[in-house]
């Protein structure tokens, strides 16, 4: 839906997410095992994780409460996480006898660097919301009865600018984090240019500026 220009992800209950249902019915419960899967394909976990990380705009996860397993993951799927006093992560994996999943060996390391990473991994101990805040698990910390309105207020923040300038910029941020220098300038040309196949927000912004007023992005 291209009227959305920024997307939050937030939990309908008392936590972020708990992860994978492990009741006897749930997909990660005892009926569970290692030849459900096959080495060269993604489970669904890895395709939600594929599905939030690819999406072709900015993405905010609001941990309101725990966050844990793939439910970690998912947060650390989005582009920002923020959070407040309720948030609490938990890796959890090695607890199941499961190795990491979901994208969890992917976006942990990138958020909060490798040893600290393997620290949480390994251990699998709880993280509260001060030292999430601290590792980088979380870039926002609001009091938990702002939340919400603080994280909508970020995403209007965002959702200001030019979409197809905001795509790019994502795109770009994304495709660099893994990518040498020589690369990762070319690339950015090519943002840059996609960037500007919108001609009225490029003239918006060029007007706006020289008007000395608030700009209005379309999209177009």
């Amino acid at each position: 839906d291209d009227e959305i220009r920024v997307l939050i992800l937030t939990g309908a209950g008392r936590g972020f997410c708990s992860g994978v249902d492990l009741t006897d019915s749930g997909a990660g419960g005892p009926g569970l095992s290692s030849q459900n899967f096959r080495l060269d394909e993604l489970d669904w976990m890895g395709r939600q994780a594929l599905a939030v990380y690819g999406l072709n705009k900015p993405t905010i996860a609001v941990s309101n409460g725990i966050a844990a397993g793939a439910g970690m993951s998912l947060a650390l799927a989005c582009d920002m996480r923020v959070g407040s006093e309720k948030s609490r992560f938990k890796t959890v994996f090695l607890e199941r006898s499961n190795s990491t999943d979901a994208g969890m060996s992917f976006f942990l390391p990138r958020a909060i660097g490798y040893p600290r990473a393997a620290d949480l991994i390994f251990t699998s101990r709880m993280v509260e919301a001060e030292e999430a805040y601290r590792l980088g698990l979380l870039d926002r910390l609001f009091p938990h009865d702002q939340l919400m309105e603080e994280a909508i207020k970020l995403a209007k923040e965002m959702a200001l600018w030019p979409p197809l300038a905001l795509r790019s910029a994502k795109r770009v941020l994304q495709h660099n984090s893994e990518a040498h220098l020589e690369e990762a300038l070319r690339y950015e040309t090519t943002g840059l240019v996609y960037s500007r196949r919108a001609p009225e927000d490029v003239l918006e912004s060029s007007l706006s500026f020289k008007e000395k007023r608030p700009p209005k992005f379309t999209g177009n």
